[in-house]
């Protein structure tokens, strides 16, 4: 599984993005959390894309104790999140961030370096864009010195008060899909024989999307596609149990249409029962939805052939890694 870990100086806000964003807490409750003194690790397994580990490191992590096998921990990592609390002084998180980076790059040169600016909730617009350009501006300066240039840092601007962290977390999530290409393909595909305006496919339980067309992201859009999954897991909560309470709120028969007063249409379906297909589509064009829903039809057959070949594929990793361990049970390489 890809690996994913979350450093960054004490209460920079490293535990409160994981529980908002995997745990659906509230952002108020995150004010009450302990700050972490160990490494926390979860696996993320909500499908077969959303499939890894998240690694949370406490702030008082010491490179240099030897007890830290930062060699063994880098080598598994497929992106290094480092969260930057933008309202505090942030000199001394950018003399972390640079050993961290260095460090990691030297065991393991493939990592996405992903950079939080957090906590932007309380800055203004301005200030938002001039803090981002002070750090991207000092991080880069600091790796060129010590001759890194070749290191690419992302940076994002977050908060947990609204959706840039699921934003953020998306992209950086997508980047360890090795199917991302396909998927988008296939989105641009769908969206061009159907009239449709906007696509995403949805990790339900996250909020994270996994994919979306090549069209740019409105950030207004994309929250809007989250409210209508809350409201869709809502109200199935409610209604869509069966008289005993068995059953689950979101399965294949699952699908939503919402009405803006912008002549735009909303339409969810069930992709997988962990993926959600939300649209947007003008009103003109979802008169046509016999038409959407056979493309979609297309669409989720060709989804599923993706998934079977991935599952092929790691089948077949694991049996190649039990034959080596087979091989390696013995010095002359026969079975026990």
């Amino acid at each position: 599984k890809p690996r994913i870990l979350l450093m960054g100086l004490r209460r920079s806000g490293k535990s409160s993005i994981q529980k908002v964003v995997f745990h659906k807490m509230s952002p108020n409750e995150t004010l009450f959390l302990e700050s972490t003194n160990k490494i926390c690790r979860e696996d993320v397994s909500n499908s077969s894309f959303v499939n890894f580990q998240i690694w949370d490191f406490p702030g008082q992590i010491d490179f240099f104790d030897p007890t830290f096998d930062y060699e063994m921990i880098f080598r598994g990592t497929g992106a290094l999140i480092f969260v930057i609390d933008s309202q505090d002084d942030y000199m001394e998180a950018l003399a972390r961030l640079h050993l961290t980076v260095t460090r990691a790059y030297k065991v393991n040169p493939d990592i996405n370096f992903e950079i939080f600016i957090h906590k932007v909730d309380g800055l203004s617009d301005d200030h938002k864009i001039e803090t981002q350009r002070d750090i991207h501006q000092r991080a880069n300066d600091d790796l060129a010195d010590a001759g890194l240039e070749k290191i690419h840092l992302s940076f994002y601007l977050t908060s947990i008060y609204d959706h840039s962290i699921f934003e953020a977390f998306s992209k950086v999530v997508q980047k360890l899909i090795p199917q991302l290409p396909t998927l988008e393909n296939l989105l641009n595909i769908f969206i061009s024989n159907s009239g449709i305006e906007k696509a995403f496919l949805f990790d339900v339980v996250s909020k994270i999307y996994i994919a979306t067309d090549s069209t740019p992201v409105d950030m207004q859009t994309y929250e809007l596609c989250c409210d209508m999954i809350d409201v869709v897991i809502d109200i199935s909560c409610i209604y869509g149990l069966k008289d005993d309470g068995t059953g689950t709120p979101y399965d294949k028969e699952s699908m939503a249409i919402i009405k803006l007063n912008n002549t735009t249409v909303l339409y969810l379906k069930e992709v997988t029962k962990f993926l959600a297909l939300v649209c947007f589509v003008r009103e003109e064009s979802f008169e046509r939805k016999g038409l959407i829903d056979y493309n979609f039809h297309c669409f989720r057959k060709a989804i599923q052939e993706v998934f079977e070949v991935r599952m092929k594929v790691v089948r077949s990793r694991k049996h190649q890694s039990h034959m080596r361990k087979n091989k390696r049970a013995t010095p002359n390489g026969t079975p026990r």
